[in-house]
């Protein structure tokens, strides 16, 4: 049958960044921003699993993105919240970007995510030894 696939996160984006973002929503400034944090929790879901990272977001939950390791090039993290979680961007091969917001304890996801990684992928994400 082949390799069975093996769910290492599944899950919506971390709450702090939707109660970070209601909070600043009261300077009115933000209010784009909180409107983006609700979607966010609402219809955002990531699959993170041994074969393949799963996106699910956009309106109502109708976008659905598929990655392999093999196709990933490069994956930067930004930690945010006082780094209880933190953004990803993952490049591609054909240059292509898919970012990951307000990934849950993202430097485990990064350090499963880098395991899967070529070593050439490793070395320009900056994985090498970790």
């Amino acid at each position: 049958m082949g390799i069975k696939e093996e769910v290492y996160y599944e899950g919506g984006p971390h709450v702090g960044d939707l109660i970070i973002n209601v909070l600043l929503a009261f300077t009115l400034v933000c209010i784009p921003l909180t409107v983006g944090a609700i979607v966010r929790a609402l219809w955002l879901r990531y699959r993170i699993t041994s074969r393949r990272i799963s996106i699910t977001g956009g309106w109502m939950g109708r976008t659905r993105s598929d990655i392999i390791y093999s196709e990933i090039s490069k994956v930067v993290t930004v930690p945010r919240g006082l780094g209880l979680w933190g953004d990803m961007v993952v490049t591609l091969k054909d240059g292509s970007k898919l970012e990951l917001r307000a990934v849950p304890n993202f430097r485990d996801v990064y350090d499963y995510i880098s395991e899967k990684l070529s070593s050439k992928a490793k070395a320009v994400s900056g994985a090498v030894g970790s």
